[in-house]
């Protein structure tokens, strides 16, 4: 019963969060391009799910930074290299580890409601997390300054029990965010450990008799 109540507790918090994030999300002004992204971490991989919105005054341009031969129509083929311009402009490390995001996905809407306002693009990419220790920061920084591009960031309750978010740091306009968070059942490299492996490396050296 307790777990059942633990649950209902958490799926509440995260609904909320979110309802809060959309409400944001599209209270942005008309002469902004909003970049609201939205990060879940597990242990082995991190996934970001970024949202783009352009506002009506900068939607022109936007759109005509999609559609490279200015046809009228998001072809597939300009809208995955677009995906992969704005995955270019965006820097993801761990624990001081710069990491590799693949993209997953990328949806987008037609080119009159992006005229209007109203037009959402959607982009899906995940990296893998290499091993760490209990305590980890997350760093994502976002370099794409297009349009009037403003950001907002916000990081998902871990559905893994073992990791637990510490803190969330920005910088004053988003584009730069820490995650702080621990996760359980990992251990640091304790002190007999690090000896062993710096005699190894001297021995192999030639540094000891």
């Amino acid at each position: 019963k307790w777990d059942d109540q633990a649950m209902r507790g958490k799926a509440i918090a995260v609904v909320l969060m979110l309802l809060s994030f959309t409400g944001a999300v599209f209270a942005h002004r008309l002469d902004e391009y909003l970049q609201a992204t939205l990060i879940s971490v597990e242990k082995d991989k991190v996934e970001v799910s970024l949202r783009l919105i352009p506002g009506v005054a900068v939607s022109s341009a936007v759109i005509a930074s999609i559609d490279t031969d200015g046809d009228g129509s998001l072809s597939s083929e300009e809208q995955s290299a677009y995906a992969q311009r704005v995955l270019s402009e965006l820097s993801l490390s761990i624990d001081g580890r710069r990491l590799r995001p693949q993209l997953v996905s990328a949806t987008f809407p037609q080119i009159q409601e992006m005229r209007e306002g109203v037009g959402e693009i959607h982009i899906e990419y995940r990296a893998d997390l290499p091993s760490g220790g209990p305590g980890r920061r997350l760093v994502l920084e976002n370099h794409n300054r297009a349009q009037r591009a403003v950001y907002l960031v916000n990081a998902l309750a871990p559905s893994d029990p073992a990791i637990r978010i510490v803190a969330q740091k920005r910088n004053a306009v988003q584009s730069t965010y820490e995650l702080d968070y621990t996760q359980a059942g990992t251990a640091a490299s304790s002190p007999s450990r690090w000896w062993s492996n710096t005699v190894d490396a001297m021995n192999a050296l030639g540094l000891r008799s």
